[in-house]
């Protein structure tokens, strides 16, 4: 088949083959007027694909995919109508296996045509990460020996770096202090430091405007820190326009719940215009962006940075055992680096030496201690401190020549170090300090050792035991020795203590106490005991709970009683020596938050108030306040009882005619009467027809029923009733408009339906009435009004006794609504309800199929439509249009509006977004409906898809010829929708790190800082949309420098009277930019350098009229587009000898006139600022005779014979050339200008600036 001839189809992607070399007139190979399109479904849904095929003969078609055929029925369905040239394949049930690249081929006698589909399963759930079961077992096995070693390992991954998105980075230099911009540019890669200064400028006036109808003020804001404690936090002052304005809290795009007190990792605690937000228990994994927002609107952004999150400690110490004169060893593993983490032996600093070897595994994580030659005085609590948090552990030496006794102190110091680790927090699963421990209550009457005393055990038969005491009462620290080991010290927070820290030492025997009088709120604290190498210890907690003064809470007894709509404040005094935390419930919820709208709690010095701006009946109740502080909490409560009028009665209001009795109303008692007893109630009517009320009863409180007999038969009324209490008169129940009935006439009949209708007449009929006064009919009166007329003509004078009639006194094309009254003995009935509106016409063929069927527009939920009404050749004309929806997985239309739409336009709205539909639309009219007219492809509810392609210009360049060490900027402008993927490439390669590609918009850009020799090349971008269309510019950048000099110069004479210069060619000729050569000549050592000839394109150089005598030098400099080179001087001069004659002159005798002059500068140098690579030309102008020599100078030395500048001087016109300059050619440059009759002096400075990186 590769021999055969390769046809274009109209349909991208559709290949055709024509099997035979001619094909018949009449005939064609097959084609695709619609192939299928890639899809990208959810797991479990059903893919189908959809393929209109044409061709003569008609084609067959097949489906096959790339992993094998589709013989599966239950599986995959292919279909296709009988006639018609569309081919369906459903695949149902989709799985992840279904991901496979799908084929369409239809073939016919004369030819082949193959187009394909992509299908992309989306796995969710667990089966995104699920092993398939075809998977080899190597695999398996690889996996559970990784999971194994990661179990070996215990230590914590660390945790992948958060990249931030570009929005998000701007938001954070928005509320970032200045001096934080540089490093968060260079964190974040942003390297247009004034570029990024701009765009901040106008990225902060859009925030203050969407921020206005939010925020009135934002100031103080604090940025996030982490405090000793392990709790972050940041704070701002918000002045909000409305105090129920909804505060978010963010962190790397996604919401998180905060409370309102410390019982939630994130809290947030409130004081009047200030909100500090909390992170209690910082951990790395709460490392990130944080952001606050009011509504919809971001208003402060901060980061909590990884590095500023303290260690903690994973894998703790455990208890070393070893003989005496061996080795203990400690490890301990923390969550990240510690560099400053210390070891301590009974809570003292410990010592390197010989004896402790200290050592850190390379990841910093693992910290060890080898104790080398333990012995007994080396067993105690040895532990390894962060700052933050810390690790303890036992060091137990035991064996040696006393075994028995050693082993017995062993048993006890283990017991001891059990009953230690009873009462201490986990540090694992809480993440506090390992030497932290629960709170105790010391038992004075319990005898012998506590088992929550600290101290081993065998030392102490009681040791120190954790103790509460109120502020202001005594306290006592007790413990026992079971031998005397000398005077003890005692230690509080590791801080010695003397008499003069307000404590009390005592000693009885072996019993040592600590003594207080009266606790202040700063002795508390941790208390250690320590005797020789023992110690105890335990934690005196000082109880310091807010007061409230009796008088309060007595008068807090009482109900506060208010009137509905006043404003109510509650405010409890209080006293504490702490800070303080005020939680007011309601009913036991929350007030802050909960039903209690526009309630506001204040928390000032000494006092809480809840203030509410206008009480309701629904804020009464029981109110309490939960005052809380570190040393204990109080709580008070108070009722609230509101006053108000009753509310309405309880309806309906029920109304029974009674007749000639009256009218009786009944109704049931108010739900809620205001807090006061219900006194009476007022009855009030009203005629229909007038705006005032009049009162006919006040029924008692216990009657809910009363009878009106001042009503007239024939009229409505309305009626109302209210609850009064000693508050006034609450709102009115009221009734509907009632009729209170005279004798009966007959009711309306039904609605005329229409039972024909043409040019000579129309036919109609009707039920007859229901109810009181259509027992006896007499007859029927029937009326018409054209539509749109108020004005209704009689079809006949008589009654008519029949339930069905024709009019024939109507026109024409005219339309007509019809309607009848029933004529009873006791009059005329009400007219029944219209007909609808018929035409006076002959019935109507349906309309023809609607022309210009497009998408006008699309979005994410509509998509838009427009359409040509049919040709009324094919029919009558249309009344409306039916437009219906199928989607590209579903076989059924469903209409997407209710009736009919009038116009030719119509957007379909509430669409998922990028879902593909089918379009179809009908015309109708009385005749019925017309055939449907479908669009050809599959509609995506997105927006209108713009191929990419790129806009060019006359400006735009295939080839760029750039200097080393200049900034590449190449900017291309494109045009799609939506933004296409962009991909740079160098030499079909990803660009290297030092180059940057950047998007915005429909503008892309390449960015190298500095050029190199490396950057020379093929640079190309691509653009991608999501549909698969490709679009793709290239051009050449070229890096080139100043080229490098000639070589050796060759000078021969071919003809007399000339010299030819020959040199060798620059090695840049080859591979470097086009450049030329220029040839300077002077004609002496001491004569100025003059240009002989330029732009010579080969390496040689005839000068004519050489002199016989005189000595010529030759230089060669090559140049380029970029500079110059290094010059190539003539390493020997050329010379002709001169043949000298004999002859004799004889000179007129006259007088010279005297033109000396000494020497002046016409022309001065000026200060060149040059960068680096460029030639400096410096030139003056001089005057003087005898003619001036000129001498260049450079920081007072001379320039003579410098190996990189050159000098000149054509008739007085002096130049110093500096082919490339670079930073060392600075300073201050100086011609001097000398004749035997003075000198003058001319100086300008060179200023060669860095070049950029």
């Amino acid at each position: 088949m590769a021999g055969m001839p390769v046809k274009k189809s109209s349909i991208p992607g559709v290949t055709i083959r024509q099997l035979v070399e001619e094909i018949p007139q009449g005939c064609s190979t097959p084609d695709f007027e619609r192939k299928p399109i890639t899809l990208a479904l959810q797991e479990g849904k059903n893919a189908i694909f959809r393929a209109v095929v044409c061709g003569e003969p008609r084609p067959e078609v097949r489906w096959q995919s790339t992993k094998g055929d589709l013989s599966n029925s239950s599986k995959y369905q292919i279909s296709s109508a009988p006639g018609s040239k569309e081919h369906v394949l459903q695949i149902n049930k989709l799985t992840g296996e279904d991901t496979d690249q799908y084929r369409c081929i239809a073939v016919n006698m004369y030819g082949e045509a193959t187009c394909s589909a992509r299908l992309t399963v989306i796995e969710v759930g667990f089966r995104k990460n699920r092993k398939r079961q075809k998977e080899p077992q190597e695999d398996l096995r690889k996996e559970l020996m990784d999971f194994r070693r990661m179990l070996k390992k215990r230590a914590p991954p660390p945790a992948p770096e958060k990249k931030l998105d570009i929005e998000q980075v701007w938001q954070l230099l928005m509320t970032a202090d200045r001096k934080d911009y540089e490093r968060i540019c260079m964190k974040y890669g942003i390297v247009d430091f004034r570029g990024m200064l701009r765009k901040l400028q106008e990225m902060k006036k859009e925030r203050e405007d969407k921020m206005a109808q939010y925020v009135n003020a934002i100031s103080n804001l604090r940025h996030v820190r982490v405090s000793k404690d392990g709790v972050a936090s940041f704070a701002l002052e918000l002045d909000l326009k409305d105090f129920e304005s909804k505060i978010y809290l963010y962190k790397d795009g996604e919401m998180i719940p905060y409370g309102f007190d410390n019982q939630t990792k994130h809290c947030l605690r409130r004081l009047g215009k200030r909100y500090q937000f909390q992170i209690l228990d910082v951990r790395p994994e709460d490392a990130g962006l944080y952001q606050v927002k009011v509504e919809d609107t971001v208003v402060f952004s901060t980061e909590l940075e990884a590095s500023a999150i303290p260690p903690r400690v994973v894998v703790p110490l455990a208890e070393a055992h070893c003989e005496e004169h061996g080795d203990a060893v400690f490890e301990c593993t923390l969550s990240n680096p510690c560099p400053s983490a210390a070891w301590h032996f009974q809570h003292r600093p410990l010592r390197l030496s010989d004896k402790y070897e200290v050592s850190v595994s390379p990841d910093g994580l693992t910290h060890r201690l080898v104790v080398r030659g333990a012995q007994f005085s080396d067993m105690g609590l040895y532990s390894l401190g962060t700052g933050l948090h810390a690790s303890s552990a036992w060091l137990v030496v035991g064996a040696g020549k006393d075994k028995d006794l050693q082993t017995k102190n062993a048993d006890h110091q283990l017991q001891t170090r059990k009953s230690a680790k009873d009462s201490r927090s986990d540090i694992l699963g809480e993440g506090w300090s390992a030497t932290q421990s629960s709170r105790s209550r010391y038992k004075p009457n319990a005898g012998g050792f506590s088992p929550k005393a600290r101290g081993p055990k065998g030392y102490f038969s009681q040791g120190l035991a954790d103790t509460e005491v109120q502020l202001g009462e005594a306290a006592t620290l007790s413990c026992t020795l079971t031998s005397d080991l000398g005077p003890g010290v005692w230690f509080k927070d590791g801080v010695k203590l003397t008499a003069q820290d307000g404590v009390i030492f005592e000693q009885d025997g072996l019993v040592h106490r600590l003594l207080i009088d009266r606790v202040q709120g700063t002795q508390a604290g941790r208390y250690t005991f320590v005797a020789g190498n023992q110690q105890s210890e335990a934690t005196l907690t000082v109880q310091d709970p807010p007061i409230i003064a009796p008088d309060v809470t007595e008068k807090l007894r009482e109900p506060l009683v208010v009137k509905a709509g006043k404003p109510v404040t509650m405010k409890i005094p209080f006293q504490s020596h702490l800070p303080v935390q005020a939680t007011w419930r309601k009913d036991g919820a929350e007030v802050v938050g909960s039903s209690s709208r526009g309630a506001r709690v204040a928390l000032g010095d000494g006092y809480t108030r809840l203030c509410l701006p206008s009480a309701g009946r629904k804020d009464g109740g029981q109110y309490s306040v939960m005052l809380r502080s570190e040393g204990g909490s109080v709580q008070a409560e108070l009722t609230l009882q509101v006053l108000d009028k009753p509310q309405p009665p309880q309806g309906p209001l029920e109304v029974q005619d009674g007749h000639r009795a009256g009218v009786r109303l009944r109704w049931r008692p108010p739900k809620d009467d205001g807090g006061r007893a219900v006194e009476h109630y007022v009855v009030e009517r009203r005629q229909a027809g007038r705006s005032t009320w009049l009162k006919v009863g006040e029924p008692p409180a216990d009657s809910t029923t009363f009878t009106d007999a001042g009503v007239e038969q024939g009229r409505k009324y309305t009626f109302r009733v209210r609850a009064v209490t000693s508050e006034g008169a609450g709102e009115a129940l009221e009734s509907a408009e009632v009729l209170v009935a005279p004798e009966a006439t007959p009711g309306p009949p039904s609605t005329p339906a229409i039972l024909s209708a043409s040019s000579q007449g129309i036919t109609l009929t009707w039920t007859a009435p229901r109810g009181p006064g259509s027992a006896h009919i007499l007859g029927y009166l029937v009326e018409k009004r054209k539509k749109g007329s108020n004005t209704w003509t009689a079809v006949n004078d008589q009654p008519m006794s029949e339930r069905k009639c024709t009019v024939d006194d109507v026109r024409q094309g005219c339309q007509y609504e019809f309607r009848v009254t029933a004529v009873a003995p006791s009059g005329l009935g009400e007219p029944g309800p219209p007909s609808d509106a018929v035409f006076a016409r002959d019935p109507m063929r349906p309309p023809g199929h609607v022309r210009n069927l497009q998408v006008t527009d699309t979005s994410h939920t509509s998509i838009t439509l427009s359409w040509v009404g049919p040709d009324t050749q094919d029919g009558d004309e249309a009344q409306g249009y039916v437009v219906e929806l199928c989607g590209s997985d579903s076989l059924q239309w469903s209409p997407c509006h209710v009736g009919t739409v009038p116009g030719t336009t119509f957007t379909i709205k509430g669409l998922r977004p990028r879902e593909g539909y089918f379009v179809r639309v009908t015309a109708v009219n009385d005749g019925g409906h017309g055939q449907p007219t479908t669009l050809d492809t599959v509609v995506h509810a997105m927006p209108v898809t713009v191929c990419p392609k790129f806009l060019m210009d006359s400006s735009t360049k295939d080839s760029l010829m750039v200097r080393a060490g200049d900034t590449i900027r190449v900017p291309v402008s494109f045009e799609a929708g939506p933004m296409p993927e962009v991909t740079w490439l160098k030499d079909g390669l990803t660009l290297p790190k030092r180059s940057v590609a950047i998007t915005k918009d429909d503008l892309t850009q390449l960015l190298i800082p500095a050029a190199g020799l490396s950057d020379s090349g093929r640079y190309t971008v691509v653009l991608k949309n999501l549909q698969g269309k490709e679009a793709s510019h290239d051009f050449f950048i070229r890096v080139a420098a100043r080229p490098q000099a000639p070589g050796p110069i060759h000078l021969q004479e071919n003809v007399p009277g000339t010299v030819t210069v020959q040199w060798e060619p620059s090695p840049d000729e080859v591979q470097g930019p086009p450049l030329h050569y220029t040839v300077l000549m002077r004609s002496s050592s001491q004569g100025a350098w003059r240009q002989v000839a330029d732009r010579i394109h080969t390496n040689h150089f005839t000068l004519l009229g050489v002199l016989p005598g005189h000595e010529y030098h030759f230089r060669v400099v090559a140049k380029n587009e970029l500079g110059a080179s290094r010059p190539s001087d003539t390493s020997e001069p050329w010379c002709l000898p001169r043949q000298r004659g004999k002859f004799t002159v004889k000179a007129r005798s006259y007088r010279e006139p005297d033109l000396s002059q000494k020497p002046r500068f016409l022309v001065g140098l000026r200060t060149h600022l040059l960068p680096p690579g460029c030639e400096c030309c410096m030139t003056c102008a001089v005057q003087g005779s005898p003619r001036p020599h000129v001498t260049w100078f450079k920081n007072g030395q001379s320039l003579e014979g410098h190996p990189t500048a050159y000098s000149t001087d054509m008739l007085g016109v002096c130049s110093l050339v500096i082919p490339s300059v670079s930073p060392e050619d600075s300073g201050m440059y100086k011609a001097v200008a000398e004749n035997p009759l003075g000198q003058a002096v001319s100086t300008a400075t060179l200023i060669v600036t860095e070049s950029s990186s």
